[in-house]
């Protein structure tokens, strides 16, 4: 793995779910976009569609493109579901400030 992102529990159960029901078992991508609220906003979807794989657990692979290895290190990237929905969401790490939608983060 070339970044140090993890996942929890939740988050890789979520992810191989939507990864299964997309047709792509196993098989997740993410990536940043620029952000309103804050630096960078969390893009997933299902697929291996370019780059390296960059966290593995529970029987699925996400990968990000290679040029965002360096604004990933560090994330956690968790998953919280409720009646209304749910959400793929970031927790802070060293260095990192997530902003309150949970799906956007800064550098510090």
């Amino acid at each position: 793995m070339a970044a140090n992102l993890r996942l929890t529990a939740s988050a890789a159960a979520e992810l191989a779910r939507q990864a299964a029901v997309a047709g792509t078992p196993g098989q997740m991508h993410l990536d940043l976009t620029p952000g309103d609220c804050a630096e960078h906003v969390i893009r997933i979807r299902p697929g291996h569609l370019a780059g390296i794989a960059i966290a593995r657990a529970d029987g699925v692979t996400l990968h990000a493109p290679e040029n965002q290895l360096r604004q990933l290190q560090g994330l956690c990237l968790d998953y919280r579901g409720d009646l209304s929905g749910g959400g793929f969401l970031i927790r802070s790490g060293a260095g990192i400030e997530p902003c309150a939608c949970g799906s956007a983060f800064s550098r510090s």
